[in-house]
């Protein structure tokens, strides 16, 4: 009986308040960094196989949206399911510039703006997931959900975020 006395008088005053969680997409976090888009379903048959498989073609660019240059070096991707990667060289990224963070080994280059995960399994679900990016202090730069039916729109397995 209170609660609908509390709600009653509040509704009667004009006062009522509706407290809503916002979905983990909707927010904007300060950062110099964030998510640009994610090829989260390589081309081809999905094959994880570090000699003939695709893990490299399954990407995330991450760009530098400020006036400085930022290194990389600590921040964390995460996925929904808890897999990470953790920056753990120096990468440096001028203003507007980007890094493809792909999966497969190779050798990484601030040149052609590429580092590799040096893990063959894929990270992305192909129908849905959630990405994470988080800054050296554990603050998050930047958070994207995804589902393949609402936001693939011409099926090419590439969704962009921030233009």
């Amino acid at each position: 009986m209170r609660i609908r006395t509390v709600l009653t008088a509040a509704a009667a005053a004009g006062t009522v308040a509706v407290v809503a969680a916002a979905p983990a997409q909707a927010a904007e976090y300060s950062s110099a960094l964030k998510i640009k888009g994610v090829q989260y379903d390589a081309p081809g048959r999905d094959s994880n196989s570090c000699t003939k498989g695709n893990t490299k073609n399954e990407y995330l660019t991450i760009k530098n949206y400020s006036r400085s240059k930022v290194n990389l070096k600590g921040y964390v991707v995460k996925d929904a399911a808890g897999n990470r990667f953790r920056f753990s060289a120096n990468h440096y990224l001028e203003p507007g510039d980007y890094v493809s963070l792909r999966g497969g080994k190779g050798t990484d280059s601030d040149a052609k703006n590429v580092v590799y995960r040096q893990n063959c399994n894929f990270i992305w679900n192909n129908d849905k997931d959630t990405i994470y990016l988080y800054k050296p202090s554990g603050a998050r730069a930047d958070v994207h959900a995804y589902t393949k039916s609402r936001d693939d729109r011409d099926g090419n397995g590439y969704i962009t975020y921030h233009g």
